[in-house]
């Protein structure tokens, strides 16, 4: 593997495997804008593409298919007119592609196809007739797909009721770098700072490497989240608009529904969201949910014992910018530098890293030793009335060996510790869980914190701890 890849070795091998087959392979390359999966296509295969074309943002037809015939003349060496439509510019691709030795490998490589599918274009009707009744049967060619807007990917590949309905070979999701994965990156980069700056730079940039690769080493880690979100004309601090718009149709409207579970830490209903946005409660909405939490903006919570289910934002450049960014612009260039003990600063960080500790429930299991149990996870809440007092946990683990770890998590910046006044809010909270939870279930508290939990005559009730190193 090149050395300047990290992580991303699972995807390596699906790479590998599908190089290794006889059959004609198309694969598909999901993720988030700026999640790194041109970078990944590029160092596989070192540049080396039969072919290659990126789609433009936003062009007509006629700019599509003047990149495309640019690209093959340049690979050709021909002088190709601009093709009428896309059969004409398929048909060309594939007179290039049979030119080809049959004995070696043909890769082809279509970045941001979405932005190829312009109103009215007909290329996905192309593309189907290129692979279907031809491009399947060459036994050394290897198509990649691309692109940002994933939607759109998994409309029209992962979910085609057409001609292109299971053809995928190989469905690649790129993910964020892990928490693990963000800190080698920095490293590589000569940036060596603190886990517990590292997790707080994570809950406003999440593990995407552009947003990362943006940090000045330089810099400290506050200099860096100023400089590059609050003086002016910052390369991130419109980030925002163009990320939405560029990866959803009615762009809008989607930016609609995140502002309104940026209001709620816990998340919205469906009705709840409808209601916020004044968005019809209606099969539009139930798409725009389901892409948002596709393309991995929102997530689904689980309700214990129940069918309820919320939307949560858990985009951390998402929560950042309508949190902080939004309407700042200009006004302070030392804006996070100055909020270090703000009240506002310190209740974004004690509800994000509850984010990243659900991004990273693997490594929890882990620390607690049931990472070969099965498990599940969910949240639960108890609304208070004048007979019972409210009641909500961060995270649950119900494990099949019939124990449900009851996961409390603070961020702070030294070990917590456990008051008098807290450890009767805990058992209380557990008291009232065991109420609804099934019978003959054992309960177990669960601390995960930034250093730990002080020992002292409170901090017996805590059953087992994790802190920011486990989760590294």
């Amino acid at each position: 593997m090149a050395s300047e890849i990290i992580g991303r070795t699972n995807e390596w091998h699906r790479l590998d495997m599908c190089l290794e087959n006889d059959e004609a392979q198309l694969i598909a390359v999901y993720g988030r804008r700026r999640v790194g999966k041109t970078f990944l296509i590029n160092n596989y295969f070192k540049g080396r593409f039969d072919f290659k074309i990126t789609g433009v943002y936003k062009q007509p037809l006629k700019e599509e298919l003047s990149v495309f015939i640019a690209e093959l003349n340049n690979q050709t060496g021909q002088d190709h007119p601009v093709p009428a439509d896309w059969m004409e510019a398929f048909g060309l691709l594939r007179d290039y592609i049979e030119s080809k030795p049959e004995n070696e490998k043909v890769v082809v490589f279509f970045d941001e196809m979405p932005w190829l599918d312009t109103p009215r274009s007909k290329f996905l009707a192309a593309f189907e007739w290129f692979w279907n009744g031809w491009g399947s049967a060459r036994k050394n060619l290897v198509f990649i797909v691309c692109g940002s807007a994933t939607s759109w990917m998994k409309k029209n590949l992962d979910e085609n009721k057409g001609g292109l309905y299971n053809r995928l070979t190989c469905r690649i999701y790129l993910m964020p770098f892990t928490l693990g994965e963000t800190e080698e990156y920095l490293i590589s980069r000569g940036i060596r700072w603190s886990r517990y700056d590292i997790t707080e730079c994570y809950m406003i940039m999440g593990g995407i490497p552009y947003y990362l690769s943006k940090i000045d080493s330089e810099l400290t880690y506050g200099n860096n989240i100023d400089n590059l979100f609050f003086r002016k004309r910052a390369e991130l601090w419109d980030e925002f608009t163009f990320l939405y718009r560029t990866l959803f149709e009615n762009s809008d409207q989607y930016v609609k529904v995140v502002e309104a579970l940026s209001t709620k830490r816990n998340g919205l209903s469906r009705g709840e969201i409808a209601e916020k946005t004044e968005l019809p409660e209606n099969g539009v909405l139930t798409e725009m949910l389901n892409n948002l939490e596709y393309s991995g903006f929102i997530r689904i919570n689980d309700f214990y014992g129940k069918k309820q289910k919320t939307y949560q934002l858990s985009d951390y450049y998402t929560m950042f910018y309508l949190r902080f960014i939004k309407g700042n612009y200009g006004r302070d260039e030392h804006f996070w530098s100055n909020m270090l003990d703000n009240p506002a600063r310190k209740a974004w960080a004690g509800f994000t890293f509850e984010q990243v500790c659900k991004d990273h429930v693997d490594k929890i299991k882990s620390k607690i030793g049931i990472s070969g149990v099965l498990s599940s996870v969910s949240v639960w809440r108890r609304v208070g009335n004048e007979e019972t007092s409210g009641a909500e946990i961060d995270m649950l683990i119900e494990r099949r060996d019939r124990v449900v770890s009851i996961c409390e998590i603070k961020f702070s910046t030294g070990e917590y510790e456990i008051n008098k006044e807290y450890e009767m809010k805990l058992r209380n909270k557990i008291g009232a869980f065991g109420q609804a939870v099934k019978s003959g279930y054992g309960l177990q508290l669960v601390m995960i914190t930034t250093f730990g939990v002080k020992k002292n005559i409170h901090s017996g009730i805590v059953s087992n701890q994790v802190t920011i190193d486990d989760l590294f």
